[in-house]
């Protein structure tokens, strides 16, 4: 009996928890009532830098709910923080009560019906828990964080509809009519209902059987909760694996929050439940999710200034955006192992930084996102480029064109496996929210296909109306795609129209197309037969190098995400005006082009091609880390511009039209013939038509030049796949 006299207070909840806190821990020396206590004195009475109450504002101004860091609770008591994050469970509602309790104690009393001064009437308060730790992998978590609190970061690939969950359930007892409420576990567990009613029979009285009880659903009270599901973010899935995901739980105010494509970094318990009734056996197998506690939306579009960069990164970035030769540097960092296109590599940069987005006063978004075609023949480096560019954005998805339908590049809907309800799953183009999707083979995608990403490229969101679900998530991504030309190879004998076998609504759309060719040139040959012979010679060295490359990589990767996230350069008038001027004589030389060949460029120049060079100019700006676009800027964005996209409208056969009288005079005669072989109406294979005017004499060249321009002045027609030609009228 020593230490009985003591004087010490005794509580009664001590016999609920004899052993010490409501975990059961031996150990433990808080008990529920002075953990309340604690947790009260800490919302009332801690102050923050500036010497103010944050948590006391807070729940003045936000009644539902308040947010808590657990920075700030170790600095107030670390036996309390341990606790949260060791029992959460536990500790959890005793917080929400203590917040509660003091939201009374702080609000004034008000007038009742009667008039005299009452008690305000408060709701329960929900608390948010957030910190600054790192987060755990998806993989690393497993069976000794049960019941703990985790922290992870992912994507959002999946959210359901908001279901009612009970908190406290009323039951009514079948015999005696007896009512009894039952408290429900919290997040995606049940309530445990009693066997037998504890009521006592009378004489001559039937005592109440087995399981008496039924719920009475009015009775019960509910709280929104719904189901995400996270996947680990792209950049963090190891080679080769298959990407893993967790399910969530969120309820109350964190409902609805949240749609497929966010990059979330959530705090919450590891608990697990039954996956289905239906399971016979393993009754010990269960399911594991995260009840969510606190979440933050990491790389939001509306985030002001660098958030992870140390002071050191940050004035080194700044240094080097005032070395003079800054924009060179980057671009020889783009694809250091491929030869040449210096061109495709300034391209690249400028999309891999992108330009300004803006949002005007009536609610319309304009992009700041760059897209890139790559057009031309096999073995040029187009997919190295979209390979590089996949490892050095901050976030990207690589995909192939013929093993991407529509849905997977934009949102699925999915039919949940056990209940039954469909959700949306989100696509490539809404994981890569914020960064670049990576399209090979694009003119092997199948025309419906490439449609779905009309609207993706432009307005940078993704409506789904299916199933039920009518929705809009955002996509703001850059696209750079690889395409082949029509025939496999680029043919300077046929016109732009007929080697990109784009629809003119698509190739408006990117800001730059580039037409790589594979030019046979002696000199050219052997430096790039050096280069390569090199690559592969030094491949063993440059292993043990490794390390320097990956480093390089490694900090442009940073310097991209600071400059996109600290700089959002505007142009100065004088660009303001100099852009004007050029676009106008742009637009004057293609309308005279068209007046001289008699028909439109393949690639037309419009709107948005101005547009394009404004996101170019910007993105040169940011490179530099200034805030204004100057007129040395604009003048390289025009270059780049002129290089690719005007280039490619104004290549093919149009540059040919202007032959010697001889040619001339031949490709006419090879027209009468053809007009001879074949009567109005009439169908013949190519090659055979080829072959029969080759016997009579005729260049094989200059039968498909005449072939060309029939073709255009719509006097022949081609049908399966180029193979047949028709005669038309």
């Amino acid at each position: 009996m020593s230490g009985w006299d003591e004087g010490a207070v005794f509580y009664s909840d001590q016999a609920q928890f004899p052993r010490g806190g409501p975990g059961g821990d031996p150990s433990a020396d808080l008990t529920r009532h002075s953990a309340l206590r604690k947790f009260k004195e800490f919302l009332r009475g801690f102050t923050g830098p500036s010497g103010d109450f944050p948590y006391r504002e807070s729940l003045v101004h936000n009644r539902d709910h308040v947010t808590v860091a657990i920075e700030d609770l170790d600095a107030f008591d670390a036996e309390l923080s341990d606790k949260i994050r060791k029992s959460p469970a536990d500790y959890l509602p005793l917080f929400e009560t203590a917040a509660s309790e003091v939201l009374a104690s702080l609000r004034s009393k008000v007038a009742g019906e009667t008039g005299e001064m009452e008690e305000p009437v408060t709701g329960d308060v929900q608390i948010f828990l957030s910190s600054k730790e790192n987060c755990l992998s998806m993989r690393s978590i497993g069976a000794d964080y049960m019941s703990k609190l985790v922290k992870i970061a992912g994507i959002t690939i999946a959210a359901s509809r908001v279901k009612a969950k009970a908190t406290h359930v009323t039951l009514l007892c079948k015999n005696c009519r007896s009512v009894k409420t039952m408290p429900c576990r919290p997040g995606l567990g049940g309530a445990i209902v009693p066997r037998s009613c504890d009521h006592v029979p009378q004489p001559g009285e039937e005592p109440c059987p087995l399981d008496p009880w039924i719920a009475v659903p009015d009775k019960s009270k509910y709280v929104d909760l719904q189901t995400l599901k996270l996947q680990e973010n792209p950049e963090d899935v190891p080679t080769g694996e298959l990407p893993r995901n967790m399910l969530l739980s969120v309820d109350r105010h964190l409902v609805q929050t949240i749609v497929p494509g966010t990059r979330l970094t959530v705090i919450g318990i590891y608990s697990v439940y039954q996956a289905s009734a239906n399971q016979k056996g393993a009754v010990g197998v269960k399911q594991p999710y995260i009840r969510v506690v606190g979440l933050e939306q990491s790389r939001d579009a509306n985030s002001n200034g660098p958030s992870n960069f140390t002071l050191d990164e940050e004035m080194e970035f700044k240094e080097f955006a005032q070395r003079p030769d800054a924009y060179a540097k980057i671009c020889s960092m783009i694809g250091p192992s491929i030869y040449g296109h210096s061109d495709v590599k300034k391209a690249i940069a400028c999309l891999l930084f992108g330009g300004s987005k803006k949002r005007l006063p009536d609610g319309v978004r304009l992009r700041g996102d760059i897209h890139v075609l790559l057009l031309g023949d096999p073995s040029t480096a187009k997919s190295q480029f979209l390979k590089f560019v996949e490892k050095t954005a901050p976030i990207a998805v690589y995909t192939s064109g013929k093993g991407s339908s529509a849905a997977g590049l934009t949102a699925s809907v999915i039919r949940d496996g056990s209940s039954r309800e469909f959700y949306l799953e989100g696509g490539a183009m809404v994981l890569a929210d914020g960064g670049v999707v990576c399209i090979d083979e694009f003119d092997k995608m199948r025309p419906e296909d490439r449609v779905a990403i009309h609207e993706a490229m432009e307005q940078q969101t993704i409506s789904i109306a299916k199933a039920g679900i009518t929705t809009v998530l955002n996509s703001r991504t850059s696209v750079l795609a690889a395409a082949n030309p029509i025939a496999g190879r680029y043919d300077d004998l046929k016109t732009a129209q007929d080697n990109i076998d784009l629809q003119t609504t698509i190739l408006s759309r990117f800001d730059l197309i580039f037409i790589v060719k594979d030019v046979r040139m002696y000199d050219q040959d052997k430096r790039i037969a050096s280069h390569i012979i090199k690559v592969h010679a030094s491949g063993a060295a440059a292993s043990s190098k490794n390390t320097d490359a990956s480093e390089g990589e490694n900090w442009l990767k940073r310097y991209i995400e600071y400059c996109r996230v600290s700089c959002k350069p505007r142009l100065s008038e004088k660009a303001s005006e100099m852009l004007q001027n050029k676009y106008v004589e742009i637009r004057q030389k293609m309308r005279q082009q068209a007046h001289e060949t008699g028909r439109a460029a393949a690639i037309p120049i419009t709107v948005r091609q101005l547009e394009a060079v404004i996101r170019l100019s910007e993105s040169l700006a940011k490179m530099r880390l200034t805030n204004v676009a100057t007129p040395e800027h604009v003048e390289e964005a025009f270059r780049l511009f002129n290089v690719s996209t005007v280039d490619a409208a104004r290549s093919g056969i149009n540059e040919h039209l202007n032959l010697s009288p001889d040619i001339a005079n031949e490709i006419k005669q090879a027209e009468a013939q053809i007009k001879r072989r074949m009567g109005i109406g009439s169908h013949i294979s190519e090659r055979r038509l080829i072959d029969e005017l080759n016997r009579m004499g005729m260049n094989e060249s200059i039968v498909r030049r005449a072939l060309l321009i029939m073709h255009q002045r719509d006097e022949v027609e081609y049908k399966r796949e180029r193979h047949v030609i028709v005669r038309k009228a």
